[in-house]
């Protein structure tokens, strides 16, 4: 199909067999604000509620809280220009988008690694993902059909910790969610990107925003608010070392959803119209702003009851359950958290699939086939990831490589994708469009002057990549 004419380039305007329907006038938002709250649902996930606010706590609050805001700055707005430039620029599916990019800069093969890691990791990744937001359906279950807490008298007295740990060791509840969460994402991102992933969009990420308001809200009336917002945002320079900044600068990479696919493929999407900065900046903002409202909702919570903090899993599925069990209402606050996180885990599992489905697309299936079969392939990886928490827990895939010597199915590939494959092709992303991308095609897709355009290459050139490589040797 002949593409529509834009900023794209000769190259992005290939009609031949296999272009990407990507970039044709037929896939397009329908409105700017749909492209944004469906970006921003990429990048607003599980990490936001149980990763970010506890490290920042537990790192000089306010101290690490700037040097976050510093880093995405620098690191993560810089870079998710990048790639919604080759998106839009390349007009078509991450590995076509890049294709085209390189005829029309003369970049050599090596650089379609970018296409190929921006396919397979969104396709692996929402496998083991699916597993992970399985978790939150059933506890969401649990909450909505009034099992959310567990009695103190009981022979369990009242374990959350252990309630979690049978959780994982029943191979069916997680095939079962797993599947649930897979088939949701299924149905919405069969039926295209407006009437699919821009409506849920529309629908979830503000009611995503009034819930977590509501939570901080109450947060604010009941909870011990002046102690959490201390622990958030107090700055305490003393707590904050070298490994702190290192894990600020890995948030605001990990958290914006960069080098995954998905805002490449979103990208092509977008119109010559919308600023790439602008819509850059809006992500930015929306992800960090439910990353704040989140710790915001949660610690005055956890200290008003005396609980010591966690992050990860531990956080959302014991500490915050028994803290809701010393609540009153706690039964309808954790049946709206559980659901608020669905929401988070939802619009990114959503974004994630729709990369490899447009791929599909694009070498001749329909949509609804590719995005049945792609997702049934990702679950079964998921439901490996999920079978090695018990029956498969002692299965060790690459147990002879140094440093995967103790890592079980769901490890190895959290491990491979998170740690070493995303920061890697966000790197590569840096370096294509910092150094092979001519400096007049950059200006036309900014739209900046030079000034800032200068500022923007040194950050894509040198600063990033030097960040990047030190997240990933931080391990």
């Amino acid at each position: 199909m002949t593409q529509t004419q834009g900023p794209a380039g000769p190259a992005a305007q290939t009609t031949a067999a296999g272009a990407n329907t990507a970039g044709s006038s037929a896939t397009r938002w329908s409105s700017h604000l749909g492209f944004v709250l469906t970006a921003a649902g990429a990048a607003v996930g599980l990490g936001n509620i149980w990763r970010f606010p506890y490290i920042a706590g537990e790192n000089g609050g306010g101290a690490f809280v700037l040097v976050y805001l510093a880093a995405v700055v620098a690191i993560g707005f810089p870079v998710m220009v990048a790639e919604l430039l080759m998106g839009r620029r390349g007009r078509g599916d991450a590995e076509t988008a890049v294709r085209h990019l390189r005829a029309e800069t003369g970049a050599g093969p090596f650089w379609q690694t970018i296409g190929v890691l921006s396919l397979l990791l969104p396709f692996v990744g929402i496998g083991y993902y699916s597993v992970v937001a399985g978790w939150v359906l059933d506890y969401l279950w649990l909450f909505l059909s009034g099992q959310g807490f567990l009695d103190p008298t009981a022979g369990g007295g009242g374990d959350y910790a252990a309630r979690f740990a049978e959780l994982q060791g029943s191979p069916w509840r997680l095939l079962f969610f797993h599947a649930l969460f897979m088939g949701g994402v299924i149905a919405i991102v069969a039926q295209g990107v407006r009437q699919g992933l821009e409506r849920a969009a529309k629908i979830m990420m503000p009611a995503l925003f009034v819930m977590l308001l509501g939570l901080v809200f109450y947060a604010a009336l009941k909870g011990d608010f002046g102690r959490g917002v201390a622990f958030l945002l107090a700055p305490d320079f003393a707590k904050l070392s070298w490994h702190g900044v290192l894990l600020a600068v890995g948030q605001a990479f990990f958290s914006l959803a960069i080098g995954i696919g998905a805002l490449m493929t979103f990208g092509a999407y977008l119109s010559e119209h919308d600023s790439l900065p602008r819509s850059a900046a809006q992500i930015c903002a929306t992800d960090t702003m439910v990353a704040l409202l989140a710790g915001l909702a949660i610690f005055p919570i956890v200290f008003s009851l005396g609980i010591d903090p966690a992050e990860g899993p531990g956080l959302i599925f014991v500490t915050l359950p028994a803290a809701f069990a010393q609540i009153p209402g706690g039964a309808v606050l954790g049946t709206i958290f559980f659901l608020l996180v669905f929401f988070a885990a939802f619009t990114t599992g959503i974004a994630t699939l729709e990369p490899v489905v447009a791929w599909a697309t694009g070498r001749g299936w329909a949509r609804p086939a590719a995005t049945l079969v792609i997702g049934l392939a990702a679950w079964i990886i998921g439901a490996a990831a999920a079978l090695s928490f018990n029956v498969w827990q002692d299965v060790r895939p690459l147990g002879l490589v140094p440093g995967f010597e103790d890592r079980g199915i769901f490890d190895t590939l959290d491990y491979s994708i998170a740690s070493l494959l995303l920061p890697v092709n966000g790197m590569l992303i840096a370096l294509f469009v910092g150094w092979m991308v001519p400096r007049a095609i950059q200006r036309s897709e900014t739209g900046w002057s030079e000034a800032l355009l200068g500022v923007w290459r040194f950050f894509l050139r040198v600063l990033a990549p030097l960040a990047i490589l030190a997240i990933l040797l931080a391990g």
